[in-house]
């Protein structure tokens, strides 16, 4: 008989298999890049034996610590790695101030506790491939939501320059796609193993670098996911507060929705305060809005390159956005580019919520060029 004793013993293994040296780590990574591109047929993707649990949660940054008790001056369990996943049991206070954020939320896992911002909480829900795409405006695809905690990517042929795909690569390490990323699916293929693979366009709107991707890890986004919610009022406000890092939604005077959200960072990665990454204080207004984008910036040590960054709305020059955010848990802090980091949840219902409409095909508006009206987006302090 499998008892829950035995689970735990083989959940502890897989755990403990994640518990890596620096050395193992890049070893590992470096394995995953053997045959990056060409030859679709032959890519062998699969996807990772995660932890059996309800709710996992994966390691966003190069290096977490274990600790013994949710402090960070308790005892050091062991050392985990970007990407690692673990069960979430259950999300806790800090028993005394950690590191250098506001944040003092800290994760249980079976193996110790890890600090919070660094543990993006994430599900392992497998999908069943679809066996065609319909047709769009751009040709056939479909958008579809990454549903585990990562799936490997090949390319479909060699990397263009200055990308995330080519820094990933110099790095020497995987090209992977992250739990709740939205791509634009304009591919289906059966590898020579039987299995279906689709072909992924991280950038619908202009993007180059296409990659294969096990089909089991994405769930297709449906028409009825974009219904605009209230659309029937037009006195629509959004109201984010930088001080207290947060973000109300108001129908009139009632306040309709809240959430905690992460603005532009204070300081830069040196410590030093800077303005640049301010997140605009003013009242603006909704400009674009995208199903999902590729967002780039910033230069060597503190620049960026996402791609798959969904239900996305700009509001302020320079593509500030609220957007979804999969690269960390850390709301409640200003760690942004600028832009206003949500979970994926919320950044989905401000996008349905807001105005203007957004429709499945083709996915994005603008409305300097519609002439639509738009939410108003009123940034403040305090």
């Amino acid at each position: 008989m499998f008892s829950l004793e035995m689970k735990k013993v083989q959940d502890s293994k897989i755990i403990k298999k994640q518990i890596l040296s620096r050395r193992d780590f890049l070893k590992l990574s470096a394995i995953g890049i053997g045959s990056i591109y060409f030859r679709p047929n032959n890519i062998l993707l699969g996807l990772p034996n995660f932890p059996d649990a309800k709710r996992l949660g994966r390691v966003t940054v190069g290096m977490v610590e274990l600790k013994a008790q949710p402090d960070p001056n308790s005892q050091t369990l062991g050392v985990l790695y970007e990407d690692a996943v673990l069960p979430w049991l259950k999300e806790v206070s800090g028993i005394s101030p950690a590191y250098i954020f506001n944040n003092q939320r800290w994760v249980e896992t079976p193996e110790g506790y890890l600090y919070a911002p660094y543990f993006q909480p994430v599900y392992n829900r497998l999908n069943q491939a679809v066996d065609s795409l319909p047709d769009s405006s751009r040709g056939v695809g479909m958008w579809a939501e990454v549903t585990v905690p990562y799936a490997d990517a090949v390319l479909d042929r060699e990397p263009s320059s200055n990308s995330w795909v080519e820094a990933k690569l110099d790095e020497g390490m995987p090209l992977r796609v992250y739990y709740s990323q939205v791509f634009w699916i304009d591919q289906i293929k059966t590898n020579d193993q039987g299995e279906p693979i689709y072909r992924i366009n991280p950038n619908y709107y202009g993007g180059v670098d296409m990659l294969w991707v096990d089909a089991r890890a994405f769930r297709p986004v449906v028409y009825d996911e974009l219904t605009p919610i209230h659309p029937e009022v037009m006195d629509k406000s959004i109201v984010i507060d930088v001080l207290h890092q947060d973000l109300s939604c108001y129908e009139g005077s009632k306040e309709v929705h809240f959430c905690r959200v992460s603005t532009g960072a204070k300081f830069d990665m040196y410590g030093n305060q800077v303005d640049k990454w301010a997140t605009p204080i003013g009242t603006h207004r909704i400009t674009r809005k995208y199903i999902s984008l590729q967002m780039s910036g910033g230069t060597t040590g503190a620049g960026y390159d996402l791609p798959g960054i969904g239900w996305t709305s700009i509001f302020a020059s320079g593509g500030v956005a609220i957007h979804s955010t999969f690269w960390h848990n850390n709301y409640g802090d200003p760690v942004s580019h600028g832009c206003v980091n949500v979970n994926p949840e919320d950044a989905k219902w401000i996008f349905r919520w807001s105005a203007p409409e957004v429709v499945y095909d083709p996915g994005s508006l603008d409305v300097t060029q519609t002439g639509d009206d738009s939410t108003i987006v009123k940034v403040i302090e305090g």
